[in-house]
């Protein structure tokens, strides 16, 4: 199709609308609500701050209410029937704009006066495979600078509302709110896409490309999936990956309220969840509760529990220790992650989990958090005094869950609906491990990850797995330096086709190679290919919340760093043994040759011995902003330290740099003047 030529006059204009242009206005009328001591005391700020609030149309004598902040994280412009003017990057924040607006109203109903600013947010799926992902997780910590930049920029404020849904976007909010935690804050969760009849899921679909060149979807098949796969227009994907996890977490630290993350997103109950938080954030003000006593290290510590028993994305163990450090309380350490996973299975079904894969607003429905809550308080695994933004602690608030008819009104729901047992989607600890829903998480470490890495185990295709729930895997490594590669070596037919036996190693894709990207293309491609389940993939890159299989990432150091994983090399022997009882595991470089293997001490000494494999780099694209994300966050702890800002730690290695380069230059003086 041939792009229309414009001529100047079209691009320019002719000056007709010029013609219906005014050169001047009525201002608003009435007047300010303030006195003589106010035109005195008050800095001039506040003063033109309701000069503004007037000018943009609110009513002149409420300008002065107490003002409530509102952040979000909306993309797109949708019209008064919320048809599409200009899409959003993904559904999840393509409808919170009617969120934003239930939760504005209850403040002005309420005598408050609402604001609203933006900070939207990437879509992960959008960006799988092209070097818009270099930008997924650093986006995260600028999102959460801006955020805060805009909250501080209301100085008035008497809270801040943040109202979010997917991977990155809902992580950064949670940060910007927890940088602000003198103020009171309250999270709202945007939600989750309803599954589509007769359709693939979000996370099935984009396989399509993988499936149909291996010749087991044709065309037709492929562009109908690829359609259909959104049963609503608005919310994050139907499993529970970072998105859902990142809901469930803001739920389980208290800082969003009881069965608010995995609502349905546009229905009834979504839109009450807005109008009842903003509620909270007003009694919590009038209180005077700030988000510092909400988000304690007890907090921290339940929402590591609850993620154990949901068994959810590997994206959290970023997230959860950068939100510590921002309000100052201690970050979880892997210990505290294993700990919490050896305390309980995971208790809930849902994609891609299994074993019946129930979507996420199934989850909602057979009651969400505080339905696995209630099975972690018998089980004395929760902090039950922890303060929560309904104002009360969470022992009180799951005393009251236990007998809600809104807790009865969900499950009947669901029974009615679906055919869904409650029972079958959220489990007691004992029914999960007659499921075999073992704990997920376990840390593998070795001679190639000496500073840990993760892989969720449940994961892994059971009949993969010996009998004495081991996962034994030795064969030949397949090193690739991109995904990119890697992607076309799963797809390809040729000699150059991965195969079943190998062990895919991506590296050189952590902070400093590209940002830390997210590899979803290779898991979910292995999965859906019949023979994907006996290849593994190691990686210091990172895994979508929805991978599954045998994957090891967060492998560290990155292969950039100096971590061994950057010296294999194709051919080399791997060993890999995962525990998925006692959750541990190991896994180590054993050879060049599968007839002469070697111990692992043995092994990383030839190892140590090599230099980095010469076709690892940092990505040519990769961008100035991430290459500089990347350098602040290795001195600030790293990926096993949240990928955080740690502004001392920084200051300190600035200065430490400083002073080597001026004694090099003194000396270098010293020399010349020689």
């Amino acid at each position: 199709m041939t792009s229309p030529d414009f001529n100047l006059d079209t691009l320019l204009g002719d000056g007709t609308s010029i013609t219906q242009s005014r050169t001047s206005g009525e201002g608003p009328s009435g007047s300010l609500p303030i006195d003589a001591d106010t035109l005195r005391d008050s800095p001039s700020g506040h003063l033109f701050g309701m000069t503004q609030n007037a000018g943009m149309g609110w009513r002149a004598s409420e300008v002065a209410r107490d003002p409530y902040l509102i952040v979000s994280t909306q993309g797109g412009l949708r019209a008064e029937d919320g048809r599409p003017v200009a899409l959003g990057l993904h559904t999840g924040h393509w409808e919170i704009d009617r969120m934003v607006r239930a939760a504005a109203e209850a403040f002005a109903a309420h005598e408050g006066l609402p604001f609203s600013v933006m900070c939207s947010d990437p879509c992960d799926g959008r960006t799988q495979g092209t070097t818009g992902m270099f930008d997924s997780l650093p986006y995260r910590n600028d999102a959460a600078v801006v955020m805060r930049r805009l909250i501080r920029s209301l100085p008035t404020r008497r809270g801040v509302l943040g109202v979010a849904t997917c991977d990155k976007g809902l992580p950064a909010t949670m940060l910007a709110l927890a940088g602000c935690a003198d103020l009171p804050g309250v999270i709202v969760p945007g939600g989750v896409t309803l599954p589509a009849r007769g359709a693939e899921d979000t996370a099935i679909v984009q396989t399509i490309g993988a499936r149909f060149s291996h010749g087991l979807i044709d065309l037709e098949h492929a562009a109908a999936m690829g359609c259909r796969a959104c049963g609503s227009v608005g919310g994050g994907c139907q499993f529970l990956g970072t998105a859902a996890t990142s809901q469930v977490i803001a739920e389980a630290l208290g800082i969003a309220l009881p069965h608010s993350a995995l609502a349905p997103s546009g229905e009834p109950v979504w839109l009450d969840i807005a109008r009842r938080s903003a509620l909270a954030l007003v009694q919590l003000a009038r209180q005077g509760t700030a988000l510092s006593a909400i988000l304690t290290r007890a907090a921290v510590d339940n929402a590591v529990m609850v993620h154990a028993a949901f068994g959810g994305s590997t994206n959290l163990l970023l997230h959860v220790p950068a939100i510590a450090h921002a309000v100052g309380v201690q970050r979880p350490s892997v210990d505290d992650w294993i700990r919490a996973n050896r305390a309980t299975p995971r208790l809930v079904d849902a994609l891609p989990n299994g074993p019946r894969h129930h979507p996420t607003v199934q989850v909602f429905m057979a009651g969400g958090v505080p339905e696995v809550m209630l099975h972690l308080r018998a089980m004395g695994l929760l902090h039950l005094d922890v303060l929560t933004v309904t104002g009360r602690s969470l022992g009180d608030n799951l005393d009251w869950w236990e007998r809600s008819d809104a807790r009865r009104i969900a499950r009947e729901r669901l029974r009615e609906l679906d055919g869904v047992d409650p029972a079958h989607v959220i489990m007691g600890p004992d029914a999960a491990r007659a499921a075999g829903m073992s704990s997920a998480l376990v840390f593998p470490r070795g001679n190639l990850a000496p500073d840990g890495s993760v892989i969720k185990a449940t994961a892994i295709d059971p009949s993969v797995v010996d009998d004495d729930e081991v996962y034994r895997h030795t064969g030949p490594a397949r090193v690739f330096a991109s995904e990119r590669d890697a992607i076309r070596a799963i797809k390809s037919r040729g000699g150059d086709a991965v195969r079943a036996g190998d062990i895919i190693v991506l590296a050189g894709c952590g902070p400093a190679g590209t940002g830390m990207e997210e590899t979803y293309q290779l898991t979910s491609a292995l999965k859906h290919l019949p023979w994907g389940k006996h290849v593994a993939v190691i990686t210091d890159a990172r895994f979508s919340g929805v991978s599954t299989g045998a994957c090891i990432g967060h492998v560290g150091p990155e292969a950039l760093a100096g971590g061994p994983i950057g010296r294999l090399r194709d051919h080399d022997v791997v060993r890999i043994e995962i525990d998925r009882v006692r959750l541990e595991g190991r896994l180590d470089f054993i050879g060049e040759d599968p007839d002469t293997l070697l111990e692992p001490a043995a092994a990383a000494a030839v190892l140590a011995a090599r230099e980095l494999h010469p076709a690892i780099a940092a990505h040519p694209r990769l961008p100035a902003d991430t290459r500089l994300w990347a350098a602040l966050q290795d001195a600030s702890g790293g990926t096993w330290g949240g990928c955080v800002y740690d502004v001392d730690a920084i200051l300190e290695t600035l200065r430490a740099g400083r002073e080597v380069l001026a004694k090099e230059r003194g000396s270098a003086a010293r020399d010349a003047g020689t």
